[in-house]
């Protein structure tokens, strides 16, 4: 599988997000998804301290593997079960690393990424504490979620050490806020841009129906009411409509088609997907091969009204 850089990281195209591990997943069927993503050529596993068991059960399924992969986690969101857990405060963020470390079962994590913006802590405190990890070896490079342009300009500026490498923001073909800003400010600073929700959770799979409700065990169907009303809206089923027609006509699949299109776009190092079943894995492994001409962006362009 085709590789781009996140700092000295040399990641695939595809990432495997593990969010399910941990919240939706029963613990013996995730070493299978494991297997089945590395038996497929990828090599970043991402995860987060707040998605349940999910960093335990990836370090578990990895074993003796885990230095044939690069792990990607993320700190700063309230933990379920920790008292006082959550933002990015010097002290906070060691306490953080260690218990993920442990969790994972590892010395050192690839990419230690802030899950979101922390108003209450200057940017340049959580740098200087990230830089001491990386200084310490626990750390190999740094990267941040859910962050704007704004806020990534203003961590570049303030960075003495360690810098962010890389931004895991939403991002896919119903979703492209971050095209006007903060996609180009990427290219300019050579940060990977990582889309999460690549597939829209499920909309851009065929997962969900025009005028039915989310199937039970779906994202959406947990996430509530409020979550599948702002997604499985009458326009964005028309799109879905017009992306699978004109995928079709090109010989392949709306799947296809949702990681062709993020993968276009020059600052994007990997996209990173989630998978509950081997063969979701396999499907995301095979569509990340697709590579659009600049015609066929321009008439997917068209198609999304970009």
């Amino acid at each position: 599988m085709e590789t781009r850089k996140i700092g000295s990281l040399e990641v695939t195209v595809i990432g495997l997000g593990t969010n399910n591990f941990g919240l939706g997943m029963e613990a013996e069927a995730v070493p299978a998804v494991v297997d089945a993503a590395i038996e497929a050529g990828i090599n970043f596993f991402d995860t987060a301290d707040s998605y349940g068991a999910s960093e335990a059960r990836l370090g578990e399924a990895l074993g003796s593997r885990r230095d044939q992969v690069l792990i990607a986690t993320k700190f700063g969101s309230p933990v379920r079960g920790e008292e006082g857990s959550g933002g990015a405060a010097p002290d906070y963020v060691r306490r953080a690393l260690e218990a993920s470390l442990r969790r994972l079962g590892t010395d050192h994590i690839d990419l230690y990424q802030l899950h979101r913006p922390d108003p209450a802590t200057p940017i340049a405190d959580t740098l200087a504490v990230l830089d001491e990890a990386v200084t310490a070896g626990k750390v190999r490079e740094i990267g941040c979620s859910n962050f704007s342009e704004a806020q990534l300009r203003e961590a570049e500026e303030a960075a003495g050490g360690a810098r962010f490498v890389s931004v895991q923001n939403h991002y896919n073909l119903l979703n492209r806020d971050d095209e006007a800003t903060v996609l180009p400010l990427c290219e300019q600073l050579g940060i990977g841009h990582l889309p999460y929700f690549p597939l829209a959770s499920g909309l851009l799979t065929g997962k969900y129906r025009r005028g039915e409700p989310p199937a039970k065990g779906t994202r959406l169907e947990r996430w509530g009411q409020g979550m599948a009303d702002s997604v499985l809206t009458e326009d964005n089923f028309d799109r879905v409509d017009a992306l699978t027609a004109w995928a079709g006509d090109h010989g392949h699949g709306l799947l296809d088609l949702a990681f062709a299109y993020l993968l276009a776009q020059p600052a994007v190092s990997s996209v990173i997907a989630g998978a509950t079943k081997v063969d979701q894995v396999q499907a995301n492994a095979s569509a990340g091969a697709w590579r659009l001409s600049e015609s066929q962006l321009a008439e997917v362009r068209a198609i999304i009204g970009a």
